[in-house]
């Protein structure tokens, strides 16, 4: 063997050997089967031609396909060096990984194809997500309205607490933004759930009855699920007649409903209880009377009045100016939440659910029935047994004039 065939790199005596065309150069894709596995090593045979090694960190896998390797498993991976130290081929399953990954990611973006989305951390602005070991973004505004965040006053640490309940659990989304140079993917939760609507959304119109299951219950109202996995939100002044403060007083998750369409608005559909059932105030103004004196019960308390329960269904509101006849600056400080007054009806309007009511009327009429009854006689109580002389007006005696003393001139 001469001194040239002895120092001859051993990649050298390969290019001699297969040919220059069959090497593969760095940033190529190769493949090869698995022979060998250790903690941070794998050794790949490439077709026969060279060993590769991919180690540390290269080992990691943005696309999860080499996540349970064993050997004799066939993989590809991204040449990063032609010969290392050792004669062996260098090898990425990271960037091979990362590259398919992000190659399917734009296929699933191009299809419009709904992709789950496991959440990982929030942020005031939204989740963060991961989709295989790809890390994205679902902005606040892209969440459904089941999941976004309505809080009162807007305080931002409870939009966050708010998002943080969503870490660990997995949302249907859409791919809405995918740019591999700059490693950006947003998803939508919103968008999703367009897509899914539309699919099933075309056989309904205004005006179908359709019997569904709660699996909301927010602030604003609650979430129907019927049909074909179709989703409404019954807004809190569908679900029922009478005012209601708060939804989940009336209606909880898992409760059977009946309702109406009442809306579809692209892909988003409106539904009411309420139309499935009676309206009490079509004949209100059979069981009540403008003039007539009712009690009721302050259900809640605003800087312009007071709102009154009559019964269950009907409800009334006494405007500020009809608490007194004196300046009100404060109504709390003549009716209370969950005490029952007396109020004077003022007006009853079926049409739109209106009934007006007076406190200061009632006192009004309160006061004069008092100061009459103090002007009325008092009624002689006659006993059964009673004799004629007992029962006869009694005589008032009327003392005898005095005359004065004649005047001495």
């Amino acid at each position: 063997m001469s001194d040239t065939q002895i120092t001859q790199n051993p990649m050298d005596a390969l290019l001699e050997k297969e040919g220059a065309s069959k090497i593969p150069g760095v940033g190529d894709l190769v493949s090869g089967v698995v022979i060998s596995i250790s903690k941070n090593e794998v050794y790949v045979d490439l077709a026969g031609i060279t060993t590769g090694i991919v180690r540390g960190r290269e080992i990691y896998d943005e696309s999860e396909e080499f996540s349970n390797l064993k050997v004799s498993d066939k993989v590809s991976a991204t040449v990063i060096g032609l010969d290392n130290e050792n004669g062996y081929m260098e090898l990425s399953f990271r960037e091979a990984g990362h590259k398919r990954a992000w190659d399917n990611l734009e296929r699933l973006y191009k299809e419009g194809t709904l992709v789950e989305s496991k959440v990982v951390d929030a942020n005031k602005g939204g989740l963060m997500i991961k989709i295989g070991n790809v890390v994205g973004f679902l902005p606040v505004s892209q969440l459904t309205i089941e999941h976004y965040p309505r809080i009162e006053g807007g305080d931002k640490s409870k939009i966050l607490t708010h998002l943080k309940s969503f870490i660990n659990q997995p949302l249907k989304t859409k791919i809405i933004d995918v740019d591999e140079k700059d490693e950006k993917l947003i998803v939508s939760e919103k968008a999703a759930w367009d897509e899914k609507q539309k699919k099933a959304i075309s056989h309904y119109v205004v005006g179908d009855k359709v019997k569904g299951k709660v699996t909301g219950v927010v602030d604003f109202g609650a979430f129907v699920e019927f049909g074909d996995n179709l989703e409404g939100l019954v807004h809190i002044s569908e679900l029922a007649w009478q005012r209601i403060d708060n939804p989940r007083d009336i209606i909880k998750v898992g409760d059977v409903v009946d309702a109406e369409i009442i809306d579809i608005d692209d892909t988003k559909i409106s539904l009411s209880l309420k139309k499935l059932q009676k309206d009490p105030w079509v004949e209100v103004t059979n069981k009540y009377k403008i003039g007539q004196k009712i009690k009721g019960l302050v259900l809640k308390v605003n800087p312009f009045g007071a709102f009154i329960e009559l019964d269950n269904d009907i409800h009334g509101l006494v405007h500020i100016s009809e608490l007194s006849d004196k300046k009100v600056n404060n109504p709390e400080d003549l009716v209370k939440v969950g005490q029952e007054y007396e109020f004077v009806i003022l007006t009853i309007e079926p049409k739109y659910h209106r009934l007006g009511l007076s406190l200061k009327a009632a006192n009004k009429k309160e006061t004069k029935k008092s100061k009459d009854s103090d002007e009325t006689p008092k009624k002689v109580e006659v006993k059964e047994d009673a004799t004629p002389a007992e029962t006869t007006t009694p005589v008032v005696e009327v003392a005898p004039e005095v005359p004065t003393t004649p005047e001495v001139k």
